[in-house]
């Protein structure tokens, strides 16, 4: 897909050759006056004679075509109401527009924002992503979608749906030139978040660690992005006896993989660490899990897709005052002859032992190596992104994703990342006494408390790993993918941390000392 950014007049509206050009109404506009001696600005004169005939309402996504419109060079018009024009509402309306014509054939389309629009970088920002979100289409192992695609499609192995080949942005505006830096760093988000969907869409196997491995590399191939991928003697060597106990049920050789941006003027700085979780399947181990919905397990390894996601787009933004390090422990959780049993202890590479009293709690397993792994880096601050919890899910649903941290700076930062690349979050508490839960008689601390409370004390488990540094973990169980109809990837939280990272350059953040 190819994104273009452009400055329109009214008058030069009328003459913009397109298939499409869709109109952004916000809910309560009037209907402008012309004169004889001026052109008629194209959004009024469709809007005077919609609005006299009262059949059109600018309520979010909903939209109004026009097959021949008269005085446009646009093959057709659409009205697109974007209720108050906020960037919730311009997100929700672009999204609802492009999934309704994607089948349509449609091979240029524009959105066309007036001057009603103060802030068009929000309405470029949330448009692009809308457009993106809306015409994803997975491939790789569905041969019915890739054929229908590729009748259409320059490129039959991109991820972009139907047949649309460019997509302008336009405004009244020659603010919207001002706009160019949100274009850049928008179109480089998506890049990112359209390949941490395509990994956690992908089927287990074929997203094995060792793939996660491969696509790392392939990112290192970039300018820019150093990448290590070691293997279990590397692995064995370092002392990651929790992460090697979680691997030992499976065929599959685990991965640890490393990764580290570094930008032009970010040659002294200290990184910000990013840890992604990366089971890339789930059985429970001998723990086992219910059959039913047991599929959904593969999106597992969605925290490291999302940090690959990171990685991506940093890669083609090429942010000069960032540093950045990657790390994804990745394994399958299977339930062989071999596999690491409930009672089990474990001696972790901080030589913290761990008593295993549920196999199911494996992704804490993993991250809890990968965080001491992370000391070595004199970290800024470390973030680790897991899809943990169903109790997190229960908490906070589908919406935000659960946001734990010890250090309040971090964490107001994150939230207000969240918030402003609505891929939000909730702050959870961390009190000390949630970790009397994970007393036990055997080991310096069991991997499970009992129900209560299991997202925090899944999180009081990694709080004991990471109190050299300003630490937050991200819950993203219930807003990594969705279930039913819409079974997917989301993406999530590529959004955030890319906000958080591009707000939060060199020196741009200091993290109090740890609690």
């Amino acid at each position: 897909m190819n994104f273009d950014l452009k400055t329109l007049t009214h008058s030069t509206a009328l003459t913009h050759k397109t298939d499409l050009m869709v109109i952004a109404v916000k809910s309560g506009v009037q209907k402008a006056t012309t004169s004889k001696s001026s052109p008629i600005p194209v959004l009024s004169q469709y809007l005077s004679s919609i609005q006299a005939e009262e059949s059109f309402e600018a309520k979010t996504g909903k939209t109004l075509l026009i097959l021949k419109p008269l005085h446009v060079q646009a093959k057709r018009i659409m009205l697109l109401g974007v209720g108050d024009g906020s960037a919730a509402q311009i997100r929700k309306a672009v999204n609802t527009c492009f999934s309704s014509i994607k089948s349509l054939k449609y091979k240029e389309v524009t959105v066309y924002f007036d001057d009603s629009f103060t802030e068009f970088d929000k309405a470029i920002r949330n448009s692009i992503i809308a457009v993106t979100d809306s015409l994803y289409l997975y491939t790789k192992t569905k041969p019915s979608a890739k054929t229908e695609h590729s009748k259409t499609s320059k490129n039959p192995d991109s991820s972009s749906s139907a047949g649309l080949i460019s997509v302008t942005l336009a405004g009244a505006s020659a603010k919207l030139v001002s706009s160019k830096n949100v274009f850049d760093e928008v179109t480089a988000l998506c890049e990112g978040v359209e390949l941490a969907k395509e990994w956690g869409n992908r089927p287990p196997n074929y997203a094995t660690p060792t793939h996660l491995g491969q696509v790392a590399q392939n990112l290192g191939k970039t300018s820019g992005i150093k990448v290590n991928v070691m293997g279990p003697k590397e692995v064995e060597k370092l002392g990651m006896g929790s992460f090697m106990s979680v691997s030992q049920g499976s065929s599959e050789p685990l991965r640890f993989i490393s990764m580290e941006y570094r930008g032009a003027r970010a040659k002294t700085s200290e990184p910000i660490v990013l840890i992604g979780k990366g089971i890339t399947f789930d059985t429970g181990g001998i723990s086992l899990k219910p059959g039913a919905g047991m599929d959904e397990m593969k999106f597992d390894m969605c925290g490291a897709a999302s940090v690959l996601g990171v990685f991506k787009s940093l890669s083609v933004l090429k942010p000069a005052d960032l540093h950045v390090v990657g790390l994804i422990p990745t394994c399958e959780n299977m339930p062989d002859g071999g596999a690491v049993k409930p009672g089990d202890v474990v001696t972790s590479m901080s030589g913290q032992t761990i008593e295993i009293l549920n196999t199911d709690a494996e992704g804490r397993l993993i991250l809890c190596d990968a965080l001491t792994y992370a000391k070595r880096f004199k970290p800024k601050a470390v973030i680790d992104i897991a899809t943990l919890t169903g109790a997190c899910v229960i908490a906070l649903g589908h919406v935000r994703s659960g946001l734990f941290s010890n250090n309040d700076t971090l964490a107001s930062a994150l939230e207000k990342a969240g918030e402003d690349s609505l891929d939000t979050c909730w702050r959870m508490p961390l009190d000390d006494e949630y970790a009397e839960a994970l007393k036990s008689n055997f080991a310096d601390v069991a991997n499970v408390g009992d129900r209560a409370a299991g997202s925090v004390t899944a999180a009081k488990f990694l709080q004991r790993f990471a109190n050299d540094f300003a630490w937050a973990h991200l819950d993203i169980a219930g807003t990594a993918w969705k279930s039913g109809g819409a079974k997917g990837s989301t993406g999530r939280p590529v959004g955030l941390l890319m906000e958080f990272l591009l707000r939060h350059s060199k020196n741009a953040m200091k993290p109090k000392s740890a609690k």
